[in-house]
């Protein structure tokens, strides 16, 4: 008995592989698959079928299956159109980056046009009922119906219409389909052009296909069916122009809001948001996938997060892509290639996958801290977005209004418990911090709240508490920065300068010596090749006009000149120290003295040209922490720099000048 009973058992356990292919047949069925991948969907059941089920292959197919059942085909959240719903959320969650919202509205309202835009059809059919009929059946996708008797009709119109889909008989007189196809294709190859006809034959459905025809119907024209396809080809073409714009690369220092900014965009739209960091990706598997002969296969990045999200138009972003790697396991860089270009992404092949995946519909943001290091091909895929810094009334507000509560809320405090004067919220800034974005600010706002919960815990004080610029130095400690020109008096051969980085501006100070030698230039400071060409720019100018300037021409011969920027641990680089370094060696040339409160910035030529260099903004409010006085620019920023924020433009005294000789006269000490 025991022996039948375990016989049983076995026949049992056979017949559940029969009942799992069947239940994955059912699920096919039952949903609603694109036919390409239905078909591949029930030739791997097929396989299936061949395969014992105790082979570890089986089980691969099974989940191949069960994958293709799961991703989001067809699912497609609702996009919010109003646009005045995209202002308030952008203006409800971000302080300042008024020139950033700017872009990312427009670029909001164009997808946004291009959905609320009525679609126009137009029917040509010589015979009027025919045509009734299917006008009457295609106005129920709430378009706009236009119709023609024959192909020169329909020329006619489409010379004086935009149209976005034609739905043409084949035999006509006067201009018949195929020769309305041939017309359509040379003048007006973005419509879309259906062919029904009653001599449905494979020549005439093949020569049509060919010709360029994305779709051909026999007649008896089933209405329902035509309705679909035109449905189904308006929402192609509707769908690919609205993503048809370039995609947005958020560049800029750490911290300036580039991926809350990227939340921001996915509520205003209604749709879910994804992010991805790239940050040292090196295996272009991680977002292709991995080929299923490979045990552990597996699908790429991409492909998973859209399975999880489960609609096939996310906010996707993809962060800190300018730091991927490349080695042995391929270049990321080329796949992203193909991920962002909307030419290439409506057939996006994983790997795992197998089938061609429609990225088409997927919004994709990527953000940098350095465009520069991104590949050129990469690069120009992408429309740059910069994020500059914060002034600092914008950080002592952002401060004061979002980050403050946010602290609170994470120690258990009321709104009231804890609160910042606007001077005390400055000196935390001023003396505390000195990243071009937030977090820094966040972290010291976190320091203090949590000191002041332990005092109150302790007994030491009471709520509610006022923090004013006094309690700061209590809290924290020293400062830990201080105004450079402050501290800085006139000396000969050093000058401030001032460069962008990848966190933000940055006060520098060049400083230059000379010594008995040989006319040698001694570089040192971790400088870059570009800076030290700048340097030997600027002395070769200066020997050039040596008595222009009423330097000694023996000084060349027989003296060593050495040019030192301090941080030697730090790798610089950049033309734009250039008018530094020439009116460094040109006070040390002179021996006169220099300014310590005045900086500069701009490549400076060898025939004595200042040209203008980026990160201007940074730059200046940069000098403005550091307690600068005076800020000489090249004349030809002088627009750019104009056009900024009233705070920015007044933060410190701006000269704009094109020539060494108009720098003397403001850096030169009394």
């Amino acid at each position: 008995m025991g022996f039948f009973s375990r016989f049983e058992e076995t026949a049992e356990e056979r017949e559940v592989p029969a009942s799992t292919q069947e239940t994955l047949r059912n699920s096919i069925e039952a949903a609603d698959l694109p036919e390409n991948i239905r078909r591949v969907a029930l030739d791997e059941i097929a396989k299936l079928d061949r395969i014992d089920p105790s082979v570890a292959e089986f089980g691969v197919g099974v989940t191949y299956v069960e994958l293709l059942l799961s991703l989001p085909w067809k699912e497609s959240s609702q996009d919010n159109l109003d646009i005045e719903n995209a202002v308030a959320v952008l203006q409800q969650e971000h302080l300042g980056l008024a020139a950033v919202k700017q872009r990312i509205l427009e670029y909001l309202a164009s997808n946004i046009n291009h959905h609320v835009r009525k679609s126009v059809v137009l029917v040509v059919d010589d015979e009027e009922i025919s045509r009734d009929n299917i006008a009457y059946a295609l106005s129920k996708l709430s378009c706009d119906i236009l119709k023609a008797a024959n192909g020169k009709e329909a020329v006619h119109i489409l010379e004086n219409r935009k149209v976005d889909c034609i739905v043409t008989d084949l035999k006509m007189q006067q201009m018949d389909g195929l020769e309305l196809l041939d017309k359509v294709q040379t003048s007006w190859p973005d419509t879309k052009l259906l062919i029904v006809t009653g001599y449905a034959t494979v020549d005439n459905a093949i020569s049509a296909l060919q010709k360029g025809a994305v779709h051909y119907l026999p007649k008896p024209l089933n209405l329902e069916v035509l309705k679909v396809t035109v449905k189904d080809i308006l929402d192609q073409k509707k769908h690919a122009c609205s993503v048809s714009g370039p995609i947005l690369c958020f560049s800029g220092p750490p911290g300036t809001g580039k991926t809350s900014i990227g939340k921001s965009v996915a509520n205003a739209l209604g749709r879910k948001f994804i992010r991805l960091s790239l940050a040292g990706m090196r295996d272009e598997a991680e977002l292709r996938g991995h080929r299923r002969t490979y045990v552990g296969a597996m699908t790429g990045r991409i492909i998973t997060e859209l399975n999880k999200a489960g609609v096939n138009n996310p906010v996707f972003m993809l962060d800190e892509i300018d730091k991927i790697g490349q080695d042995f396991r391929g270049d990321p860089a080329s796949v992203l290639l193909e991920i962002l270009d909307p030419e290439q992404n409506r057939q996006f092949l994983d790997y795992y996958l197998d089938v061609p995946f429609d990225l088409s519909r997927v919004m994709f943001i990527t953000t940098a801290n350095m465009v520069d290091r991104l590949p050129a091909p990469l690069r120009d895929r992408m429309e740059i977005i910069p994020f500059s810094c914060y002034t600092l009334s914008e950080k002592v507000h952002i401060g004061l209004e979002y980050l403050l509560p946010r602290q609170m809320q994470a120690i258990g405090f009321a709104d009231n418990d804890i609160s910042f004067t606007a001077d005390g919220m400055s000196a935390l800034i001023t003396g505390y911090t000195r990243d071009a974005g937030l977090r820094s600010i966040n972290r010291e706002i976190g320091n203090v709240c949590r000191k002041v919960n332990l005092r109150i815990l302790q007994g030491e004080t009471l709520k509610p508490v006022v923090i004013d610029k006094s309690d700061i130095f209590d809290l924290l400690g020293d400062t830990r920065f201080v105004s450079e020109a402050a501290m800085a008096t006139p000396r000969v051969g050093v000058v401030a300068g001032l460069v962008w980085s990848e966190s933000g501006g940055q006060v520098i100070y060049i400083e230059t010596a000379k010594m008995k030698g040989s006319g040698q230039l001694i570089m040192t400071g971790s400088l870059g090749d570009v800076l030290k060409e700048s340097a030997q720019t600027a002395l070769s100018f200066l020997r050039s006009n040596a008595q222009h300037y009423s330097i000694e021409d023996e000084l060349f011969s027989t003296h060593d000149i050495h040019v030192h920027i301090p941080a030697g641990d730090i790798s610089k680089d950049g033309a734009s120290a250039g008018i530094t370094i020439v009116t460094a060696l040109l006070s040390l040339l002179v021996n006169r003295p220099l300014r310590g409160n005045v900086a500069m910035t701009g490549e400076f030529t060898l025939s004595g040209r200042l040209l203008p260099v980026g990160g201007l903004r940074e730059k200046i409010l940069a000098a403005q922490q550091a307690g600068m006085k005076q800020i000489i620019l090249p004349e030809w920023s002088k627009q750019q720099v104009l056009a900024m924020d009233e705070e920015v433009v007044t933060a410190v005294d701006l000269h704009f000048v094109s020539s060494l000789d108009d720098v003397l006269p403001h850096v030169f000490a009394e």
